[in-house]
C-alpha cells in the first residue's frame, strides 16, 4: 500500500490517511480511545462520523482526482483489544 496524503481537510471534516492499493483508493480513519468506559474506539465511529468521513472523500474526490475513476474503500485503523499493543486495519469497515 503506497501513501497519497496524511490528515486531509476540508469543510466537512479530515481523514487520517489516503492511501493507494492497486488501483483502489482507500480513505483511513484511525481511532483510538484511552477508555473502554464508552464503547471504546470501535464505538466512537457512528453514524454522523461516517457521513463526515464520506463527505470528506467526495471533496476529496472532486478537487485532486476528478478525471479518475477508480474505486474507493474506507478501512478503519483501532487498537487491538487483545493485547494493548498492536492495531487491527478493518477493510471495508463501512
Amino acid at each position: 500500500m503506497k501513501h497519497v496524503e496524511s490528515n486531509y481537510r476540508c469543510r466537512f471534516g479530515e481523514v487520517d490517511l489516503i492511501m493507494q492499493e492497486n488501483e483502489c483508493l482507500v480513505f483511513v480513519e484511525v481511532r483510538f480511545r484511552a477508555s473502554q468506559r464508552y464503547g471504546g474506539a470501535l464505538a466512537s465511529v457512528g453514524r454522523n462520523k461516517i457521513a463526515r468521513l464520506r463527505r470528506t472523500a467526495q471533496h476529496y474526490l472532486q478537487r485532486f482526482d476528478p478525471a479518475e475513476h477508480r474505486p474507493c474503500r474506507f478501512d478503519l485503523v483501532i487498537p487491538d483489544s487483545s493485547d494493548g499493543n498492536g492495531w487491527v486495519w478493518i477493510k471495508n469497515a463501512f
